[in-house]
């Protein structure tokens, strides 16, 4: 293992926390955007809240800053399971940030950008076989945000990484790495903080509902309703929505 291993996971890990949801929350409106909607600091959320203007630098972030560490990985010739080490760092830094004491969003940007940047850099799969894998889960993202499943598209997308990877690379350690990046994703939606409490459902349901949609109702609209009606209630500054 090289000298360099540790001190890059380090830094993926403090890159990955910083909150650059939160931070373009406060500085363009003064809001804490983990008070706001879903509470999730993450770039839908801060648009709800904010503007389009606002949320672009942050996705645009939120992508890359996984990509960086990896690339700097490459570039100190770390091997491929050493990156892909690095790369989860930085997700688990965007869920859980030193900075936010340990709360922080979904990762899903930061994961898209480890999960398709490292089989690139490495020449692992033919540039032809990347593109048609692109174009398939770009077709899954566009088809589930027009029927408002985006967050199931993403799951969807996210759980298939390991058997892709399976199927293309025949890599064990690289199948459970990315494994390992979905077992992440499943962990943040279930036990994230969530805005309201909802009674009408099961347990059961709720977990599935979060496990499937990011929420604890299935119906978008009538679980943002709630939502905002009660932080309504609470006084707090929903005007601020533009």
């Amino acid at each position: 293992m090289s000298d360099n291993f540790w001190p890059v996971v380090v830094g993926a890990y403090l890159l990955g926390s910083v909150p650059s949801a939160y931070l373009a929350g406060k500085w363009s409106r003064g809001i804490d955007i983990r008070q706001y909607g879903s509470g999730n600091v993450g770039a839908t959320n801060l648009m709800r809240f904010t503007s389009r203007r606002t949320a672009i630098p942050v996705v645009i972030f939120d992508s890359v800053k996984g990509m960086i560490m990896l690339g700097v990985a490459w570039r100190l010739g770390l091997g491929v399971t050493e990156q892909m080490v690095v790369g989860i760092a930085a997700i688990v830094g965007h869920n859980w940030p030193v900075f936010l004491r340990f709360a922080g969003g979904r990762g899903v940007i930061t994961t898209m950008g480890v999960g398709f940047l490292l089989p690139l850099i490495n020449q692992l799969v033919p540039l032809g076989t990347m593109f048609l894998v692109t174009v398939v889960y770009g077709s899954v993202a566009l088809i589930s945000a027009y029927f408002k499943r985006l967050p199931l598209g993403v799951f969807i997308i996210v759980a298939a990484f390991p058997l892709v990877v399976w199927l293309l690379i025949r890599s064990l350690p690289l199948t459970l790495g990315y494994l390992a990046m979905f077992l992440i994703l499943v962990a943040r939606r279930l036990t994230a903080r969530q805005p309201i409490s909802v009674t009408s459902l099961s347990k059961r349901q709720i977990l599935a509902n979060r496990l499937l949609f990011d929420r604890d109702m299935r119906d978008k609209e009538a679980w943002m309703s709630l939502v905002l009606a009660e932080q309504e209630k609470q006084g707090r500054l929903v005007g601020n929505r533009k």
